[in-house]
C-alpha cells in the first residue's frame, strides 16, 4: 500500500463518535493504510454532538466558503479538521448550520430519522468532493462507509463524471448490516435529479430504504466490501449476481490482509 491514495468517507469514525461496527473500520482501515506508508484523507459530517473543544477541531478557512446547491437552495459549506491523537491521521469534517448543528447525528431522541436526511446526504456527498478538489488531492481509491455516504459514488460517477481529479480512481463501497428502518423523504430522487441526472441513474432512490441506498452505491462502485456478518437477504442477493469484485465479511481480526489482497489484487489491478 506504500504511497497509494486512498480517501475514506464515512458517516462515523472513532474516536469522534461511540463505537460500531461503522465507526470502528472506519477508523482500523485508514490506520492499516497509513501504517504501510499509504496516504489517507479521511472525511465524516461534523455532527453536533462531536464535541469540537475535546477533539480540537478548527475550521479550515481556505476550503470553507462556497455554497453548496441542495434542491434549488445555498447551503454553506463549512470545514473543519482535526487529528487522532497518537495516530497522525487527519479528519475532515463536512459542517452546515442547517443540516449538522443538532446534538444528534441520524435520528431524534425518539429514535425517528430526521426528515432532512436526504438533503443532508446529498450535501455530504457533494460536500467531499468539492474539499478533495480545493485541496488537489487525487485519490487511487475512494472507500465509502455508511448509507449517509451512499451518493457519493452515484455523484462521482455522474454529476462530476468529467472531473480529471477522480478519473483513475476506484469506488469501493462498504455494505454494512441495515442500519435503519423505513424510508428517507420520497421526495429523494426528485432532489438528485435537480442536479442533473438521469432517471435510471437515480431508480432505487425512489423509494429510498437502506437497502435501495446501497444498491445505488455499489451500482456506481468498482468493488464492494461485505462488512457486515448479517445484511439484508434482498442485497446479497443483489451483491451474488454483481460482476464486479466483492470482498466477503472479515472480522476486525483478519480484515487487514485480506483488505490489502483486495486493494491492490482487485480494485487497482
Amino acid at each position: 500500500m506504500k504511497d497509494k491514495r486512498i480517501l475514506y468517507v464515512s458517516s462515523e469514525v472513532i474516536p469522534y463518535l461511540p463505537e460500531t461496527e461503522i465507526s470502528s473500520m472506519s477508523f482500523e482501515a485508514p490506520r492499516m493504510v497509513n501504517n504501510q506508508g499509504g496516504q489517507i484523507r479521511i472525511f465524516m459530517p461534523r455532527f453536533g454532538n462531536i464535541n469540537e473543544r475535546r477533539h480540537q477541531l478548527h475550521e479550515v478557512i481556505r476550503l470553507s466558503g462556497m455554497n453548496l446547491v441542495i434542491n434549488d437552495l445555498d447551503m454553506p459549506l463549512i470545514i473543519k479538521v482535526a487529528s487522532i491523537p497518537k495516530e497522525r491521521m487527519q479528519v475532515y469534517f463536512i459542517d452546515n448550520e442547517d443540516y449538522f448543528k443538532r446534538k444528534a447525528t441520524l435520528t431524534d431522541e425518539e429514535g425517528n430519522l430526521f426528515p432532512d436526511n436526504d438533503e443532508r446526504a446529498i450535501f455530504f456527498a457533494k460536500g467531499v468532493i468539492e474539499t478533495v478538489k480545493k485541496l488537489n488531492w487525487s485519490p487511487d481509491i475512494i472507500h465509502v462507509n455508511g448509507w449517509l455516504s451512499s451518493l457519493l459514488p452515484l455523484y462521482l460517477r455522474n454529476y462530476y463524471g468529467n472531473e480529471p481529479l477522480f478519473s483513475e480512481a476506484k469506488i469501493v463501497t462498504s455494505v454494512y448490516n441495515q442500519d435503519f428502518e423505513g424510508t428517507l423523504d420520497n421526495q429523494m430522487h426528485k432532489k438528485v435529479l435537480f442536479d442533473g441526472l438521469e432517471n435510471e441513474q437515480v431508480k432505487h432512490l425512489k423509494k429510498p430504504n437502506y437497502v435501495n441506498l446501497m444498491k445505488t452505491a455499489v451500482d456506481n462502485s468498482d468493488a464492494v466490501v461485505i462488512a457486515g456478518d448479517n445484511i439484508p437477504d434482498e442485497l446479497k442477493k443483489y451483491l451474488s449476481k454483481l460482476a464486479k469484485p466483492v470482498l466477503g465479511y472479515k472480522n476486525r481480526e483478519e480484515f487487514a490482509q485480506a483488505y490489502q489482497e483486495f486493494y491492490t489484487k482487485q480494485v487497482l489491478s
